[in-house]
């Protein structure tokens, strides 16, 4: 059995309706991660635009020090969840030619799952700088865990679910 499923050693059947060798599988696998990437960029570079612009309002000297350290920590999340969903990009660009595409493929993919965790994160964070401004602390760090909750069940455990359950 190959490491992406059952079927030839070369790759040219994975025994799950494919025939390609494997350049094909990285390349149709490196298109598919491109596709996901805009989508996830698109989200985080504008939460990330949104969140340099609030330390220029007005209202953002009347934040307490709890709400200005959320802040930091919530733009901090922004630029590392904006570098790594942003460094795939960056490491195909560099390794263009050299022959490591299925390996590119692979830390790519790694990078993106990073990117998405930090993106979780960074949700959460602003989640909490804003629900605390606008809501009782109690009643924001609520919302803010449900947020979280409903993230993780639709990110992880149901993706992680059908993957288990498809594996017959």
């Amino acid at each position: 059995m190959s490491e992406n499923g059952p079927g030839r050693a070369d790759g040219r059947d994975d025994g799950w309706g494919r025939h390609e060798t494997p350049e094909q599988r990285a390349d149709r696998k490196w298109t598919d991660l491109l596709q996901e990437l805009r989508v996830a960029q698109t989200g985080v570079q504008i939460l990330f635009g949104f969140l340099l612009t609030v330390v220029f309002q007005q209202r953002f000297s009347e934040l307490s020090q709890t709400d200005r350290h959320i802040y930091v920590v919530t733009v901090m999340l922004g630029a590392a969840t904006t570098g790594a969903l942003i460094a795939p990009v960056s490491l195909h660009r560099l390794l263009t030619g050299q022959r490591l595409k299925p390996q590119t493929v692979v830390w790519a993919s790694r990078l993106t799952v990073l990117g998405l965790g930090l993106l979780l994160c960074t949700t959460a964070s602003s989640l909490l700088l804003i629900l605390r401004v606008a809501v009782h602390n109690t009643t924001a760090m609520w919302l803010v865990g449900a947020m979280v909750g409903w993230f993780v069940l639709y990110w992880i455990a149901i993706p992680l679910w059908a993957r288990h359950a498809n594996r017959d």
